[in-house]
């Protein structure tokens, strides 16, 4: 072997060999990191090295854990309650929650049952009798709905929910009050008589036919009962409630039926009423006073005239109430219907499932096909069969996404070369991360987090897509070993290279996740902790397992066996040719036939002498044909594998076996040399780019402008459905939501009267909430309480003024005046509670409206047991509970005198409805008016808080912008953070922020031009687009990094080496979201599969177009610097650095 020449004789192009080559010394402000990355680096040699040797061992024990985890995805927990998936964790509103269910349990009082009615042509008028007829034809047939369950007939007048059933001492009267007591349905019918057919109680008294709502007039019953039982106090109740006559006293929607009965006003004219008019104002329930149905309740799409009179509306809607499955339950516990059934809270919640969804089905099919109107019908159990659906897993979409990525992977590796083929390492790579993304379910299973439709909607595609990224790369990296490279050292030599690049990319994943946990949302916190833990199990799979996988392959290639049928061997197996390094003078190749050119590949290690940081950077010498390299000795070869070397030397010598096809030398690595960098780090090329991402970056800025915030539920729902169709029409027309204004303990509800009185008048001034009509009194406990107070009170000082109460009798008044003669007397002190000196000097209520405080607890227990039909509208919802307490006129031993007074209320609420919430920005102005209203009670010592649906769902809105900008900033300082300590490079890893920055951007914006909006679903996919955006920019970044020569130079060498891996990413994410666009869900196309999509052809362009012209433009110096010499005494001085390509600068 010949000396190499002096420094200063060599020619410009040439690379001294490996073997005879001194280290390239680094200046010394760079020694500390290139130090650090030596270390890391040679601990990933390390192990892989250890995974080579013990592959079986690895592979075994690797996939006996991860099979191990998998098991646990048999424990999982898939949660659909949406208070569970969309109340902040640890907000206000989830302490108020807390604090309404610790109060009065987790259930509602009633559920909803729903049935809306629009016109099959948009915009005609609904108000005509035939209209009310179709609508009547639809509510009696889901009104007499009936199931089978438990051996029992259960129908609506057994699970209806009723309001306020008094308790009567009469037995008789009881039983029939008991039957006959209506369901609260609201519903426009209630303004005629047809409104009673909706009721199916019915009771039998001797000598009568049935009692029916369609028959019964109560005042006429009362009369025919009155000489065979005392109904004085029932009636005073019926009088209170302004029952009257019931429905029989309303007009008949059609006269000429047989039944319409003689008190019908329209009975003996036989006119149709007019309809409008009639619904003018709302309708009533039994009760005129406790049971008003509001216009807005019941018609949609409304129209006035100039005196404000209703002419015309486009929609009905009839809303049936039915218990709880609490409620029904303890209606019919120790009943002798349920005795023999074993029956339980469980089996009440089957009936009212059953009865739900049996409603549904004939309300939607109770009119005919060629009817001018349309029914939508809707339950509480259809919402949560919806969310149910929503969140099954798609066994076929899963298996077709995950069979489609085996295809892509096997052909992306399959070469005609069969003995060096990967397409076996490819099938067995996406195998492998699939096991891993199952076995990191698994562990999130296992640590009890519960699953919901984004986990298993999502999660599945998207971790495979991402963790099949850096399978690409390592199998990439493997075919491009040196050849002078140990075959023992093969997997430490491809970790050293590419390990650094996969730590990086996973560990921004995993804090991309993590940091999208900070979204207050329970659903999108257990998503992003279940996509963190599943992107560290398919880390270790990929560093630990997959290394071992291709160790045994190349055992395969070794012993010359075919891929995938490895069990043959090859017929037309290339012969590897171990190219060893050799000292070259510049006479052994002819100047102008060939330029010898060197693969820079860092590696970095620590001097024997442990005094110098050195980079080591073998050469790979091999022969180019200069003719058809663009830019000439520039940029390095890529045959980095056996295979391309023994092609290269085969062309030079005429030495091959069996030659492959033109076409099979192509490849994206081919590509990105020949064609792609070249053209792009051209100067104009360069400009063009900056100019285009620079319109972009504005056009998108324009785009975030345009982005509301919301989500409704007509997103999630299947377009095309009948539930689809409910909820449209029911945003459209009815935006009414029910919601209560609750009051806490901690302060004297008796002494607080006025503050309480100030904060319903401040709240039901706010602008979204529906007013009551100006004849009717404000719907809550207090007013009512105050109302029935002074209504006895006006009837005592009548039976004192005729003198049939006296100081000492109260026996021949009201009963009313009873009831106020005993409140009247109480004093409220333990040691002399009657004073009847009181009769004439106190009232129930003074001249300022309010009620003594001595007198308040003990009058809200008289209230409580004497009006149920007041309380019960009232929607109070009292805790502690007020005693019961029955009054008795008639009693003489003065026991009945004592009135227990009720305990401190420590929660009560006010009804309301809001009205006109279309938008989120209306929910949003509704919440902070609401708030505000609180907060100005609590100043007074009032403690309350609004309660209801907007609250619930709509409050994470306040902050959820400020949430996103702190999440994102975060994880762009964590990204900056990690970059640095693991690229040990501040200056690289800005650039690499500084992109991802304009990612989240530009996919913010897009989403704005797609309509899609801003809710804690995209904020999770927005904050994980930094953390993905790692995976397009750090190998290019790294690449730069660690090559010499000029910046347009070592930009083309990254793009050349991470072009191929990181596109092959890039179309295997693509892949695995492909099969989000099957979804039946528009929700799931359009929030995951759009924004996804979008989100990694940004990462594609800003990686491989946008981040190499700004790190040719503004890229850091090289790390390394080659320099050759004769002996460790002898350095030469750093080659120069300066812009273009120039073959010196090699």
């Amino acid at each position: 072997m010949t000396r190499s020449p002096p420094l200063r004789e060599l020619p410009p192009s040439y690379t001294p060999p490996a073997r005879t080559a001194a280290p390239q010394i680094l200046a010394g402000s760079l020694k500390a990191p290139l130090w650090l990355r030596a270390y890391f680096q040679g601990l990933l040699f390390s192990l892989g090295c250890g995974i080579q040797r013990h592959c079986g061992k690895v592979l075994f024990l690797g996939l006996l854990a991860f099979g191990a985890l998998a098991l646990g995805l048999r424990v999982a927990i898939i949660e659909t309650n949406l208070e569970q998936l969309w109340v902040e964790v640890g907000s206000r509103v989830s302490q108020e929650l807390h604090y309404t269910k610790e109060k009065l349990g987790e259930e509602a009082a009633y559920t909803s049952q729903m049935l809306i009615q629009t016109a099959r042509q948009e915009g005609e008028n609904i108000l005509t009798p035939e209209a009310l007829g179709l609508h009547l034809q639809a509510a009696l047939t889901a009104s007499k709905v009936q199931v089978s369950l438990y051996g029992k007939s259960w129908d609506l007048n057994k699970i209806c929910y009723k309001s306020g059933v008094p308790l009567i001492e009469n037995g008789m009267i009881e039983r029939m009050i008991e039957k006959l007591f209506p369901c609260v349905i609201l519903t426009p019918l209630d303004c005629f008589w047809e409104g009673a057919k909706l009721q199916g109680g019915s009771a039998y008294l001797p000598g009568r036919p049935d009692i029916q709502w369609t028959n019964l007039d109560p005042e006429q019953l009362l009369e025919e009962l009155g000489p065979f039982a005392s109904l004085e106090g029932f009636r005073e109740l019926l009088d209170k409630a302004q029952v009257g006559q019931a429905y029989v006293g309303r007009p008949c929607l059609h006269p000429d039926d047989l039944h319409c009965p003689p008190s019908a006003p329209n009975h003996h004219s036989r006119q149709a009423p007019n309809v409008a008019h009639e619904l003018s104002g709302g309708c009533h329930g039994f009760s005129h006073k406790f049971m008003h149905w509001q216009e807005e309740l019941l018609l949609g799409g409304m129209a006035r005239g100039p005196q404000g009179q209703l002419l015309r509306a486009e929609a009905l809607q009839s809303t049936f109430l039915l218990m709880s499955p609490r409620q029904l339950y303890e209606h019919f516990r120790g009943d002798y219907q349920t005795h023999d059934i074993g029956w339980s809270e469980e089996q009440a919640g089957t009936v009212l499932q059953a009865w739900q969804r049996r409603f549904v089905q004939l309300a939607q099919q109770a009119l005919p096909e060629n009817a001018s109107q349309q029914i939508h019908a809707f339950s509480s159990t259809t919402l949560d069969d919806i969310l149910h659906a929503f969140s099954e897993v798609s066994a076929a979409r899963v298996v077709g996404g995950y069979l489609l990525m085996l295809a892509y992977a096997c052909v992306t590796m399959l070469r005609w070369d069969c003995a060096q083929s990967q397409g076996a390492v490819g099938l067995a790579g996406v195998l492998l991360v699939a096991l891993a993304v199952a076995s990191g379910l698994g562990l999130c299973a296992l640590l009890g987090i519960t699953f919901n439709a984004a986990t298993t909607q999502v999660l599945p595609f998207l971790a495979l897509g991402i963790g099949v990224d850096d399978v690409f790369l390592l199998a990439h990296a493997f075919t491009e070993a040196l050849p002078d490279t140990p075959l023992q050292e093969r997997m430490g030599e491809c970790l050293q290279r590419t390990g650094t690049s996969v730590v990086l990319t996973s560990i921004n994943n995993m804090a991309a996740f993590l940091m999208a946990a900070l979204v207050p949302i329970p659903a999108l916190r257990a998503f992003s902790l279940q996509a963190a833990i599943v992107v560290g199990c398919t880390f270790v799979a990929v560093m630990l397992v997959f290394p071992a996988i291709l160790s045994l392959d190349l055992r395969r290639r070794h012993c010359q066996r075919l891929d995938v049928l490895c069990c043959f061997s090859s017929p037309c197996s290339a012969r590897v040719l171990q190219i060893l390094p050799q000292e070259l003078g510049d006479e052994t190749v002819p100047v102008g036939i060939a330029h010898l050119t060197a693969t820079v590949q860092a590696f970095t290690h620590c001097g024997a002498s442990s005094q110098h940081v050195v980079t080591i950077l073998p050469p790979q010498a091999h022969l180019v044909p200069p003719p058809s390299d663009p830019l000439g000795s520039e940029v390095f070869s890529p045959g980095g594998s056996t295979r391309d070397l023994l092609g290269q030397e085969e062309e030079t010598r005429q030495k091959a076996a069996c030659k492959s096809l033109p076409c099979a030398r192509w490849n994206l690595a081919h590509f990105a040399r020949y064609q792609f960098a070249p053209l792009l780090l051209q100067s104009h090329a360069k400009a063009i780019v900056l100019v285009l991402f620079g319109a972009l970056l504005g056009l998108s800025l324009y785009g975030a402008t345009l982005v509301q915030d919301g989500l409704a539920l007509t997103d999630i729902v299947p377009r095309g459905t009948k539930e689809h169709a409910f909820l449209s029409a029911q945003l459209r027309y009815f935006s009414l939501y029910e919601v209560a204004l609750v009051t806490q303990g901690g302060f004297d509800y008796a002494h607080s009267q006025r503050a309480l009185f100030d904060l319903h008048q401040r709240f039901s001034s706010l602008k979204a909430v529906l007013p009551p009509p100006a004849t009717q009194a404000p719907r809550t406990w207090l007013h009512y309480y105050r109302s029935w107070l002074q209504g006895i009170q006006a009837a005592f000082d009548q039976d004192w003024a005729s003198g049939r109460i006296t100081r000492h009798s109260y026996r021949n008044g009201s009963e009313d005046g009873a009831l106020a003669y005993k409140l009247l007397i109480q004093t409220g002190d333990a040691q002399e509670p009657l004073d009847f000196s009181q009769l004439t000097t106190k009232k129930l209520v003074d001249r300022e409206g309010l009620i003594p405080p001595e007198l308040f607890y003990m009058g809200l227990t008289v209230w409580v047991s004497s009006d149920p039909l007041g309380l019960a509208a009232s929607q109070a919802n009292f805790y502690p509970p007020p005693p019961e307490w029955l009054h008795d006129k008639y009693d003489t031993t003065g026991e009945n005198l004592r009135i227990p007074p009720a305990q401190p209320l420590e929660f009560a609420q006010f009804p309301f409805l809001l009205r006109g919430l279309q938008k989120t920005a209306d929910f949003v102005e509704a919440i902070e008016g609401a708030r505000a209203a609180c907060a100005e009670a609590g100043q007074a010592g009032v403690h309350a808080y609004p309660s209801g649906s907007p609250f619930l769902f709509w409050e994470q809105y306040l902050g959820l912008r400020r949430c996103f900008l702190l999440a994102v900033c975060i994880l762009l300082v964590c990204t900056f953070l990690v970059c640095a300590l693991l690229l040990l490079n501040p200056w690289t890893a800005g650039l690499i922020v500084l992109v991802l920055a304009m990612m989240t951007v530009e996919l913010f914006g897009i989403m704005g031009f797609l309509g899609i909006k801003l809710s804690a679903i995209p904020v999770v996919i927005l904050v994980a687009s930094v953390g993905i955006g790692v995976e397009f920019t750090v190998h290019v970044a790294l690449g730069f990094l660690t090559t010499q020569g000029s910046r347009n130079l070592r930009a083309a060498r990254a793009l050349e080496h991470t072009f191929a891996p990181v596109t092959d990413g890039a179309i295997s994410t693509l892949l695995g979201l492909l099969m989000l666009a099957g979804s039946h869900f528009d929700f799931i196309v359009r929030y995951f599969f759009a924004a996804l999509t979008v989100l990694t052809l940004l990462g594609l362009l800003h990686g491989l177009v946008l981040l190499p012209v700004l790190l040719s433009i503004l890229g850091p110096p090289p790390e390394v610097i080659q320099m050759y010499k004769e002996s460790p005494e002898v350095l030469s001085p750093p080659a120069p650095q300066g812009g273009g390509l120039r073959p010196e600068e090699i």
